[in-house]
């Protein structure tokens, strides 16, 4: 059987100051747990590492560098890209601790010479997931001081470049590597209608639980808890599948808004704009969903997914 192509995978999401908080939580482990990804293995957070060690919050962070450099900033201004990078999972089988630092370094040195060492706030590289990654966050000042995403990420064409510049790069080390597709490429690949009726069908169902369980007194666990378990384990285990199954489907997601500024300097492309339109929603949606999730009470949540196990127990 054919060895499956092992790629260097490179992807920016675009921020204003406004996730910075949330992302933060994320990136550096500062929660105890976390509903919304239940890939994290908390037992293997002890392996995560910095490149770049943050020295304060991230806001505190993007603010006083761009405060440092004098930029001027907007209402729509783009504050920090959140930088990921990693590998086709075939890559890390069988690397050592060593070999997998070294591929990181590699791609953490490609964007400080890219971006500007003094852009970079965080590097942080997660082992606890399925697939090794990092996250690169960086303000992205220009060199003659003016905050603009676009010029350093440039268009469609310059983000293929970007790949380009990224994939010769990291195989000078990692020779096995292959080109992955370009996004121009990527971008073509479409989400699934019945995705998106699936998010709408769920918020539908959220918004009637929720009322449901406000009237029998939200989430508590006294006398209405089997009410309460009755009404909401079926929706769970919906609901805990579409969020599996969205994780496919981020990429797409966050090239399609990333894409954003782009069209605006172009001749608007009616069907470009809708898919934009339909990516921002569905992201929306499902940020509205984990939160559902999230203000669970963890008793209950347990709960809840110990009643998903049991049938799958069962099959076996």
């Amino acid at each position: 059987m054919a060895q499956k192509a092992q790629h260097a995978i490179l992807r920016f999401a675009k921020h204003k100051a406004g996730p910075a908080g949330a992302l933060e939580a994320h990136h550096e482990r500062t929660k105890e747990q976390y509903a919304s990804n239940p890939d994290i293995d908390k037992s293997r957070s002890k392996d995560n590492f910095h490149i770049v060690q943050p020295t304060q919050k991230y806001r505190k962070e993007i603010d006083s560098r761009i405060k440092a450099a004098g930029c001027k900033t907007r209402k729509d201004s783009t504050m920090f890209v959140d930088t990921l990078i990693t590998a086709s999972p075939e890559f890390f089988t069988g690397r050592n601790k060593q070999e997998v630092q070294a591929y990181f370094a590699e791609a953490a040195a490609f964007m400080e010479k890219k971006v500007g060492r003094g852009n970079i706030f965080s590097t942080v590289v997660h082992m606890d997931e399925k697939t090794p990654h990092l996250h690169l966050c960086f303000t992205p000042i220009t060199e003659d001081g003016r905050l603009s995403a676009k010029e350093i990420l440039g268009n469609r064409a310059q983000l293929s470049k970007w790949q380009d510049e990224f994939h010769a790069h990291m195989k000078k080390a990692f020779p096995v590597l292959k080109r992955g597709e370009s996004a121009l490429v990527t971008r073509r690949k479409h989400i699934p209608t019945w995705l998106f009726k699936q998010s709408v069908d769920l918020i539908k169902q959220q918004r009637v639980i929720e009322k449901t369980v406000s009237d029998i007194g939200m989430m508590n666990a006294g006398k209405k808890r089997d009410e309460i378990l009755a009404l909401v384990g079926p929706y769970f285990a919906r609901l805990e599948g579409h969020l599996g199954q969205m994780k496919k489907y981020q990429a797409t997601i966050g090239y399609l808004m990333q894409e954003n500024e782009g069209l605006k300097e172009k001749v608007r492309d009616g069907d470009g704009i809708k898919k934009q339109l339909e990516a921002a929603k569905l992201k929306q949606e499902n940020e509205q969903l984990r939160r559902f999730v999230q203000n669970i009470p963890p008793e209950l949540l347990r709960t809840l997914r110990e009643q998903q196990r049991r049938p799958n127990e069962q099959q076996r």
